[in-house]
């Protein structure tokens, strides 16, 4: 990415009007890349990390299956009551957060398997996330006062109205299939991630998840050859969007 364009990206960052670290959400369809991106921004926004609050639900899912907990029975408990049970932790870790359970560190190849990922679209779609969305808006804020923040995660705008940018990424399914396969080692047949990307997408757009908002701006990845031009077109339109004021 040219240096200048950085620059100025940093500068109009530190010029806000209001002087205080911006938060830039970033959500989409399964598959489309969303934690890529993030990670490509935090290489280019000064004083930034990574809140991967997607991450927080799978932890919670995860912990459930390990302890063998049934997810047919969570409609009547607290998504939060149930992460404090399990022990789970938000610790930050060379500018990214990471999940500890009861002291120990938890792998991310474990939180995104294949079995975890459809366990997560089933149990967002019946737990109460009230407290839990409240204690996602309480540790931002608390980042925020040192940091910009990228945060990957669902229902963004809900849990957290003060967004400063609001971004929902998407590509083809054919397209969000290839890089599933990939990212499972080509290890499961396309077909059956696609199976999977498909439940998981009805799943989420059940679950309201694949919303959008007035200040969303959807990024359609597709044809994007690889991340850093995906993220390229994110860093354009936040350059446009304070050009324009809008």
């Amino acid at each position: 990415m040219p240096v200048l364009f950085l620059t100025l990206i940093n500068k109009i960052i530190r010029n806000e009007e209001n002087m205080e670290n911006i938060v830039i959400g970033i959500e989409g369809t399964v598959g489309a890349g969303k934690t890529s991106i993030a990670r490509e921004l935090l290489k280019s926004i000064e004083n930034s990390i990574i809140l991967h609050g997607g991450n927080i639900y799978r932890a919670i899912v995860y912990g459930m299956m390990q302890t063998k907990n049934k997810i047919k029975n969570v409609q009547s408990l607290d998504a939060f009551e149930i992460m404090k049970k399990l022990g789970i932790e938000i610790k930050l870790e060379n500018r990214e957060t990471v999940i500890y359970m009861n002291g120990k560190k938890v792998e991310e190849k474990d939180l995104q398997s294949e079995r975890a990922s459809i366990a997560v679209s089933q149990v967002s779609n019946i737990a109460n996330n009230e407290k839990l969305y409240i204690f996602g808006k309480n540790l931002i804020d608390s980042f925020r006062k040192e940091y910009n923040i990228i945060l990957s995660s669902r229902d963004i705008v809900k849990m957290y109205p003060d967004v400063t940018y609001h971004f929902f990424i998407d590509a083809k399914i054919e397209e969000r299939t290839n890089r599933k396969y990939m990212q499972y080692n080509k290890e499961i047949p396309k077909e059956q991630i696609r199976k999977m990307i498909e439940e998981r997408d009805r799943l989420q757009e059940q679950s309201g998840y694949y919303k959008k908002y007035e200040q969303t701006k959807i990024i359609d990845v597709t044809d994007c050859r690889n991340v850093k031009e995906a993220t390229q077109m994110v860093l354009e339109n936040m350059k446009e969007t304070i050009t324009n004021g809008i």
